[in-house]
Parts: structure tokens; C-alpha cells; sequence
């Protein structure tokens, strides 16, 4: 037996040896490429990163990428030293991708729509949101859909082609919003005293902005009223109190004021022949 086997390594040492030493470059490779991937993933997650000014819930799906890219390539090079002909692989692998991407062009559109939301990011995690028929609270943005959540606490996921093939409407993103309040008063009644109790409201109103500067006006003649409307802009944070309280003050002062907010009438008139 000892003999056999000293034979056999004699006639095939060499061979062992070039296998050996690629064996142990290999699984060299294969060590550096999970130290390096997670190094990738940690430096993209790390607070320090440029990459944090990314919507944060982007953020394991760039690490798991960036993870996955790395033992490719390392695996390209294992396969290079074992003298694979890794150009072949490479254009199988595009051949089947390309299969693969016809037979799901609808999943990886919205792969595409994921990562144009990314790079864009049009809104980020939190931020309220409105496109086509649909509206919510950004929960989640992964790599097929958007999650949102309701005024109401619904659940809603939608496909990222949709979001990203409709106009977005992102009510946090410019930190202010404009309130709109209307009140009609009678044809009967003053409008200069109209206005001046609406002026007066926004005089006391702290909580409203002063650049742009509140107004109010005559917006329309109704068929049984004037409407006046109180236009001012207030701070996301403050926005729905201060409408609601705003609505709430104008009708009590308007009615304090002596004015009279009139029921919608209509007037019809008999003509007996």
C-alpha cells in the first residue's frame, strides 16, 4: 500500500501541487471576498456614509446588492483559476438573463422604477404622499413596491412602476402648506366687514407664516352668498390644528361680527296664466 501510494504521487505530483495551490487560492478568494462584502455593506450602512442622505429604507436593499456583486466576482475569479472559460459563463448567464427579463419585464420594470425612485427620491420614508388614485404615509420602499399607510391605517402596496409612472404629489417636502378657508356671508351684509374680521383673525393667528403673506378676499358670488376666503400658509407640523381651529374661529367671529352666513335657497317664482 505504501508503496502504491508513493508510486502514485511520484507520477502525479505535480498535478497535486497545481491543484493544491489553486484549492488554497480559491478558498483565499473566497475568505476576501465575505471579508470584503461585508466590509461594503458596512460602510453602506454606516451614519457616516454619503450614502446615509438615501431614503434609510433603501438602504439594506444597496448593502445586500453591493453584497451579492462582490461574491460574483470573486466567484468569476475562483472559476478563472480552475481554468473555467468564464467569457462562456458570462454570455450564458446574459443569454438567460435576457430570457428571464422578457419573461418577467413587468417585475423588473418595477426593479427599474425601484431605482429610479432611489436615485431621484421624489419622497423618503414618513413624508405623505399622493399619485394617481392613492395616498398615504411613505412606510416602506423595497425593491418591487412602495408601502403606504392611510389617514385612515390602511395598508397599501403598490407596484413601483405605478409610483414612478404617475405625477407625485409630496405634501412634506417643502415644509409648508397653504390653508384655504372660505365662509360665505350675506348679499345683505358688508363685505369690507367681512374681510376686516378675517383680517383681524389673521392678526392673532400666530402659528400662521408671514412670508407668504396671509390674505383675504372675494374669491365668487354663490347663488346666495358672497365667499370670502382667508388664504395663509402654516408649517406641516402645525398645518391640520390650525385649519381646523381657523375654521372653528371664523364662523364664531363672522357671526359675532353681525354677519350672517346664509343656508344655500333657491328662489322660484309661480306665474299663473
Amino acid at each position: 500500500m505504501k508503496d502504491k501510494l508513493l508510486a502514485f504521487w511520484q507520477s502525479h505530483s505535480e498535478t497535486i501541487i497545481t491543484l493544491g495551490y489553486k484549492v488554497i487560492l480559491a478558498l483565499v478568494i473566497l475568505v476576501a471576498s465575505a471579508l470584503i462584502a461585508r466590509s461594503v455593506k458596512k460602510a453602506i450602512k454606516n451614519s457616516k456614509s454619503p450614502l446615509k442622505r438615501v431614503d434609510s429604507t433603501l438602504l439594506p436593499l444597496l448593502s445586500s446588492i453591493a453584497g451579492y456583486l462582490v461574491y460574483i466576482i470573486g466567484g468569476l475569479f475562483i472559476l478563472d483559476i480552475f481554468g473555467v472559460n468564464t467569457s462562456s459563463i458570462i454570455a450564458l448567464l446574459g443569454t438567460i438573463g435576457l430570457a428571464v427579463g422578457f419573461a418577467l419585464k413587468d417585475t423588473l420594470s418595477n426593479i427599474a422604477a425601484g431605482i429610479m425612485l432611489l436615485v431621484l427620491r421624489p419622497f423618503r420614508v414618513n413624508e405623505f404622499i399622493e399619485f394617481g388614485s392613492v395616498s398615504g404615509t411613505v412606510r416602506e420602499v423595497n425593491l418591487f413596491t412602495t408601502i403606504l399607510e392611510t389617514v385612515d391605517g390602511l395598508y397599501i402596496t403598490s407596484p413601483n412602476s405605478n409610483v414612478f409612472g404617475n405625477s407625485i404629489k409630496n405634501y412634506n417636502r417643502n415644509g409648508k402648506r397653504r390653508l384655504d378657508i372660505v365662509v360665505g356671508i350675506s348679499y345683505n351684509d358688508s363685505i369690507e366687514s367681512g374681510l376686516k374680521v378675517l383680517n383681524e383673525i389673521i392678526a392673532n393667528e400666530k402659528r400662521l407664516l408671514t412670508t407668504p403673506a396671509p390674505q383675504s378676499m372675494v374669491v365668487s358670488m354663490g347663488d346666495s352668498c358672497v365667499n370670502l376666503q382667508l388664504r395663509a400658509w402654516a408649517n406641516n407640523s402645525e398645518y391640520w390644528q390650525t385649519y381646523w381651529d381657523l375654521n372653528k374661529k371664523v364662523k364664531e367671529d363672522v357671526e359675532a361680527a353681525g354677519l350672517s352666513i346664509p343656508f344655500p335657497q333657491t328662489e322660484i317664482s309661480i306665474i299663473n296664466k
